[in-house]
């Protein structure tokens, strides 16, 4: 059973990183600003579908567990992992766990920021 949830999860992630490729490519081709478009976009546009899946999946179990692993956690976590971020979010906001929402949200940003500065800045 693991093995084929593994085999549905890395075909959902290859068919979302192939298609966040391909979205940012043409959109950073198609709006050449410094604002990063593309990112921007597969973030948003990956948030929609996750909340789209999950609403579907909670709401009448249409999707069976294969298809949520292939469709919320690969090809959404292959599309962007913010959508991942923000269904957490969403679901400590449904839990009425406010002060965990708030502290989570913060932090991610804050502690994901100086990570990624502090690896920039050991490889400089």
């Amino acid at each position: 059973m693991l093995f084929k949830n593994i085999l549905w999860v890395g075909l959902g992630g290859a068919l979302g990183s192939v298609a966040r490729y391909l979205v940012q490519k043409y959109l950073s081709q198609l709006y050449p600003h410094q604002f990063p478009i593309g990112s921007f976009t597969v973030n948003v546009v990956g948030c929609f579908l996750i909340g789209i899946f999950f609403g579907i999946a909670t709401k009448n179990e249409f999707l069976p567990p294969a298809f949520r692993l292939l469709l919320m956690t690969g090809f959404c976590g292959g599309f962007t992992t913010f959508s991942a971020f923000t269904l957490e979010g969403m679901q400590l906001l449904n839990e009425q766990r406010f002060l965990i929402f708030t502290l989570y949200i913060a932090f991610s940003v804050v502690f994901g920021l100086i990570a990624t500065f502090t690896g920039v800045w050991l490889t400089q």
